[in-house]
């Protein structure tokens, strides 16, 4: 049998005395543990019924993911059981709803923030009442993030579910024995996507990993409707300043920079594109945006929000040029695309200037405005996607887990979400709004399929 043994240190929960460490021993890819696995690592365990109560909410919002439990459930067996599931996402209600799911459906589920500042506390006090073993708190430091994702590990899953790819790159780059005892698992996010397949093409990618990001079910309406509307719910009301008439920059024009440009329009702003692709770029012109590079856009912006998934987007030759008083969000997975070193280097003075916004004064006086310590906007500042959109997104998340668990026919490396799975989330959710479809008819059918004319 293989062992592998992973060293942790970590801090000891808060009910404990704070500031002595332990040393943790796992051992994972075999049986047993010789030590006992903990069971949750949260800020307040009694802020669990405000957690709850935020749950609740989202619930009701949430048919698609209610349906597939119902569904999921009817015959009266658990289809998760014998399972476990390793979950590193942003740790806010509509994802705790996911979470429940899929312990209903008999999997033990350990669970990890994607984010420190998208970690809501209550919400893991809630989750780890519900019995989910979850690993997290707001604000979390660089190594206690990492330090969560062990403890996460430490569950031996089976199906991953992950976001931005950190779990899956973390086993590979340090723990690699571990993916021996791990069927699949799925990935929601552009930039994750980016990292699997720069992985997958490398020929180190060793299970396969499901492109739920990909997925139309998730593309078409999270990346497009929910960052649009997402992120100016942040940037709203984390500054409380008007968009109408403000010239907003958009970096790159994806679907989730096409859904924060139209939100943007739609709320009075004048909006400018920066792409580094030409059909994106003409796309955009032909959508009615101003064309610009960075530079040349820096010079008129009041607002900037990179949706790139790249680093250095905006760097020390555009802050030079950009005006008093400018804002700087991020819409992408992590918080590299504002360089935030070459903000400090330029800096005479920093402050916070309000919850959420990191002043950088320049010595020439001028004000630049990072929210959100240049993470993720919408998380970091706001509640995420609306609710509704991430039934969609979750629901494709948790069909994905399902079928990696009950031995789908999966390939090797990075793959697409089987069609099929696809679309049963689109009929669900359609189902769900009381749209009816149109159904062709036979000789339509027949005409369809014959080259004939």
């Amino acid at each position: 049998m293989l062992i592998v043994i992973i060293y942790c240190y970590m801090k000891l929960p808060a009910r404990k005395k704070a500031g002595r460490k332990r040393k943790i021993k796992f051992i994972l890819g075999g049986l047993e543990l010789n030590q006992k696995r903990e069971e949750y690592l949260v800020a307040d365990i009694g802020s669990a019924p405000a957690g709850k109560m935020k749950i609740d909410w989202a619930w009701q919002y949430m048919p698609v993911i209610r349906l597939i439990r119902e569904k999921e459930l009817a015959g009266g067996k658990k289809p998760l059981e014998g399972h476990t599931v390793a979950a590193c996402l942003h740790l806010e209600a509509k994802t705790a709803c996911l979470l429940e799911v899929l312990k209903d459906l008999g999997a033990t589920v350990a669970a990890a923030g994607s984010n420190p500042l998208s970690t809501q506390d209550p919400i893991c006090a809630a989750l780890a009442e519900y019995g989910v073993h979850v690993f997290s708190r707001h604000g979390m430091s660089a190594a206690e993030y990492e330090e969560n994702l062990c403890r996460m590990l430490a569950w031996a899953p089976d199906v991953l579910i992950d976001d931005g790819a950190d779990t899956v790159a973390l086993i590979h780059e340090k723990f690699p024995d571990i993916a021996r005892g791990i069927r699949g698992g799925c990935e929601e996010t552009t930039t994750g996507i980016q990292r699997l397949r720069a992985m997958d093409s490398e020929g180190l990618l060793t299970f396969p990993m499901l492109a739920v990001n990909d997925a139309l079910s998730k593309y078409l309406f999270d990346n497009r409707y929910g960052t649009g509307q997402s992120v100016w719910d942040a940037i709203m009301r984390t500054t409380n300043c008007v968009v109408a008439g403000k010239t907003v920059v958009v970096i790159g024009y994806g679907w989730c920079g096409k859904g924060v440009a139209k939100r943007a329009l739609g709320l009075g702003a004048s909006v400018v594109v920066a792409e580094i692709n030409a059909h994106k770029a003409l796309e955009a012109h032909m959508d009615g945006y101003r064309v610009m590079d960075i530079a040349q856009a820096s010079e008129c912006g009041e607002i900037f929000i990179t949706v790139t998934g790249n680093t250095r987007v905006i760097r020390k030759e555009h802050f030079e040029r950009m005006r008093d008083g400018v804002l700087l969000a991020n819409a992408g997975h992590f918080n590299v695309e504002v360089h935030i070193p070459d903000l400090e280097a330029i800096a005479a003075k920093t402050y916070d200037s309000r919850e959420n916004v990191r002043t950088y004064e320049t010595s020439d006086g001028r004000r630049l405005h990072l929210l959100a310590e240049g993470r993720l906007v919408n998380l970091a500042s706001g509640d995420g996607h609306p609710i509704e959109i991430m039934d969609t997104s979750f629901a494709t998340q948790l069909l994905s887990a399902l079928y990696i668990a009950k031995g789908g026919e999966l390939g090797k490396g990075l793959q697409p979400v089987p069609a099929f799975l696809d679309d049963i989330v689109a009929a669900y959710k359609a189902e769900s709004l009381g749209l009816k479809l149109e159904k062709l008819l036979p000789e339509q059918e027949k005409y369809l399929n014959d080259w004939r004319v």
